[in-house]
């Protein structure tokens, strides 16, 4: 088990290893961008653009509404496209009917750079997430300055006070935060923060292991009002129904896509 969050991340667990050691990576990340392009350019390229997308709003559908990431490679999967390009992924998806994009950012491991986000928006129209370990207000700002219109924020890996700081920073810019969580006490952090999109990561990332189960048990904790959201571990039809049953409005699909002969076709088949 991994040390824990300076301050407590939501005083509920330590940090498990694998996301202990991604924050690390996008600390070093954060801080080597930051250097090459400081706050004050990144406020002036977000003031240029237009107001961001409405996440909320695309996610509340009469159908289960699709998150469709993407991503070159991950820590655990290793590559997942020879040729990856987050433009014609992008097209692709929205093409078939993606409610919203999440577009992974962090270099390290998952060979991402927030400039996909640009590539990304210049042939998308639906709200784009950066997906990242986000630790720094500068990630957020960038997002934004790249065409983000909402945020990933990870429950376990932000002690209570940097998790309302980032959600405040992101609602400040227009934008709305993801905010994930993995049991009933990051439920509650992340309601306490003011969540109003709450994403259950079904995989534990002290085990690798995916349970989608998890959804089943959280949902009642999450009032009606907020935006709830099924992540990992979806890979057919009959699990996005399950997911529906279970109440969420939404589920954040990326291996299955990634891996998927055509991915615009297997995003088809988990609109239910």
């Amino acid at each position: 088990m991994g040390a824990r969050v300076p301050g407590g991340g939501a005083g509920v667990s330590a940090v498990p290893d694998l996301l202990q050691r991604l924050v690390a990576e996008s600390r070093a990340e954060v801080e080597a961008r930051r250097a090459r392009m400081p706050a004050v350019h990144l406020e002036r390229l977000a003031a240029a653009l237009p107001a961001p997308r409405d996440l909320r709003a695309a996610l509340r559908r009469d159908r289960l509404a699709v998150i469709a990431e993407m991503k070159a490679r991950t820590p655990i999967m290793g590559s997942l496209s020879e040729d990856y390009s987050p433009a014609r992924l992008a097209a692709a998806y929205v093409a078939a009917g993606a409610a919203a994009l999440s577009v992974l950012c962090q270099e390290t491991s998952f060979g991402g750079r927030p400039e996909h986000l640009a590539e990304a928006r210049g042939v998308a129209d639906v709200p784009i997430m950066r997906k990242d370990f986000t630790v720094d207000e500068h990630q957020v700002l960038e997002g934004r300055a790249y065409g983000a219109d909402a945020v990933l924020l990870i429950v376990a890996a932000l002690p209570p006070d940097r998790l309302r700081a980032l959600l405040d920073l992101t609602r400040q810019l227009g934008m709305e935060a993801l905010v994930e969580v993995h049991s009933e006490a990051e439920v509650e952090a992340a309601l306490d923060a003011g969540a109003a999109v709450v994403g259950v990561n079904h995989r534990d990332l002290t085990t690798f292991q995916v349970d989608v189960g998890l959804t089943e048990r959280l949902r009642p904790r999450v009032p009606a009002g907020v935006v709830y959201v099924a992540e990992s571990g979806i890979h057919t039809p009959d699990d996005a129904r399950r997911m529906r049953a279970a109440g969420a409005d939404a589920i954040l699909v990326g291996e299955a896509l990634m891996r998927a002969p055509d991915p615009a076709v297997k995003l088809r088949e988990l609109s239910v």
